[in-house]
């Protein structure tokens, strides 16, 4: 047997040995790569400026998932439809739920014009804007990658190690950017997409949305004067969102809207540029 065929037969080997994963979100795409290396395909489901409160899969996904030895779930709301779904397509995937031990907040639509911690929506799915529930997810992505494959279960701890000790300098760096603040600890969002980000840094989130639609004329009003009572210094939206209410807000306190994603790939520098902007800082 001559080499170039040896070569071609490894080579086909390896790429066939690898893991067939799929994410439902970017940031989870971030975290089975930094954990999964070399060893996992990834198929991502919800592309960057989609929603996944309401995605709906593209067939070339459902071929993927139909090919699938792993499909990793956060408990973001389009999982609720589309998980049995995937799990009568392809019965032998293994499906995770990465979320797993993260204990949850309720989503709060919170502002002074109307407070509610909103049993429509539930429990505020966005677990991974706290490095602590970072961490977590990625010891459950480390746990089903060594059911999966054993026998790369050192290389996965290599990597899982090496990403834990990422997710705790950028909390260490949060800290240190935030210890900077003399005033007011509270920032202006339109969709409330930061609350474990504020509970773990002992900050408040104001929601410019109010039951997930745009402020009425009223609530505008009192949206003004509690920012100016708090003194807030930015407001944050998402690309998934429109920001029209954000910005008549931001005219009237002149403070800068900033465009941020809970769904960014780069999930560190991420949070980092959040808290600066909070305290202040360029």
């Amino acid at each position: 047997m001559n080499k170039l065929l040896i070569f071609l037969l490894l080579s086909t080997t390896y790429i066939f040995s690898n893991i067939n994963a799929v994410v439902s979100i970017v940031p989870e795409q971030t975290f089975l790569k930094a954990i999964g290396g070399e060893k996992v395909n990834i198929t991502l489901m919800v592309q960057a400026g989609d929603s996944p409160h309401t995605y709906e899969p593209k067939p070339s996904q459902m071929l993927s998932v139909s090919k699938a030895d792993l499909y990793l779930a956060i408990d973001v709301e389009f999982e609720q439809v589309w998980l049995p779904k995937f799990e009568n397509l392809n019965s032998k995937m293994v499906v995770a739920d990465v979320a797993k031990g993260v204990k949850k907040i309720a989503m709060s639509h919170e502002n002074e014009a109307h407070t509610v911690h909103d049993a429509h929506e539930g429990q505020d799915p966005h677990i991974w804007t706290s490095p602590a529930n970072v961490k977590t997810i990625a010891q459950n992505i480390y746990k089903v990658l060594v059911k999966v494959d054993k026998d790369n279960e050192d290389y996965y701890h290599h990597n899982l190690d090496a990403f834990l000790t990422q997710v705790e300098d950028t909390d260490i760096q949060i800290k240190e950017t935030l210890s900077t603040l003399k005033g007011s600890r509270t920032f202006m969002v339109f969709h409330p997409s930061w609350g474990y980000f504020a509970k773990a840094y002992g900050l408040r989130q104001i929601a410019v949305e109010v039951e997930g639609k745009s402020p009425k004329p009223r609530e505008l009003v009192q949206l003004i004067k509690e920012a100016k009572k708090e003194k807030v210094t930015a407001i944050f939206t998402q690309p998934e969102f429109s920001d029209a209410s954000a910005k008549i807000l931001a005219k009237e306190l002149h403070i800068p809207v900033i465009k941020v994603s809970p769904l960014a790939p780069n999930w560190s520098q991420n949070l980092i540029n959040i808290a600066k902007a909070i305290a202040g800082q360029k």
